[in-house]
């Protein structure tokens, strides 16, 4: 993917900085004597922000668990920071069945209650019924057209979109493409998928590529997204 950081990162100061050789963060080597790996600034020092961004912010995901996954986390983000549900994610992987929405799309009101009870995650009413809502959707997204990924992929021509923003002001919080998928997803019945979370969700699940061009991971990623 290529791809950009959310408006809600941008605001919380976190993702949404380009890449700096001298930011003071002392990054790991690619190797014995080999110079400091260059990465975006919101990847920080914390080590889980370090792996994210080094193993999976832009990578294509074509598998609809995990295109699911991204769904339901990007809409319990919504005026928070990424870190906040990076820390929770293994708790919500527990709570909501690993993320298989047949099952999710059952919940009844008793399992609602018991999410809203469970301190491991973002105990927020109207993004656990969204989330429930949101797998019902999906389900018939998936029999519609087979699998999620065929529909949502069809959008970016099933290739990802490498952009080669230079410095994180460069960035948008959404594009119109961004606005299109957010309005069919929404006729569709789908919540908590407005423009910029719609944006945050293209960039996480490698829709678009928007490390910037001095990290080390926008040439990585650009050249898997050419390779035959």
């Amino acid at each position: 993917m290529c791809s950009s950081p959310s408006t809600t990162l941008r605001a919380s100061g976190e993702r949404s900085r380009t890449t700096s050789k001298n930011n003071g963060h002392s990054y790991p080597q690619s190797g014995p004597g080999k110079r400091p790996l260059n990465r975006c600034l919101w990847a920080g020092t914390d080590p889980l922000y370090v792996a994210y961004h080094d193993q999976e912010w832009g990578v294509p995901v074509h598998d609809d668990r995990r295109l699911f996954e991204f769904l339901i986390l990007e809409g319990a983000q919504a005026g928070l920071s990424w870190i906040t549900i990076l820390r929770k994610r293994e708790n919500y992987r527990r709570a909501f069945d690993r993320f298989d929405p047949m099952k999710i799309a059952r919940y009844d009101p008793a399992k609602t209650r018991a999410l809203l009870a469970d301190e491991g995650i973002v105990r927020n009413r109207l993004k656990i019924e969204s989330a429930v809502r949101n797998a019902a959707t999906f389900l018939k997204v998936q029999k519609e057209f087979g699998t999620f990924e065929r529909y949502l992929w069809a959008f970016v021509g099933h290739k990802p979109v490498c952009n080669r923003f230079r410095s994180f002001k460069e960035l948008p919080a959404k594009t119109e493409k961004s606005d299109i998928i957010s309005k069919d997803l929404k006729e569709r019945g789908f919540n908590f998928v407005g423009s910029t979370i719609t944006y945050a969700f293209m960039q996480a699940v490698g829709m678009v590529n928007d490390h910037t061009t001095d990290c080390f991971r926008h040439t990585q990623l650009r050249r898997m997204s050419a390779a035959p």
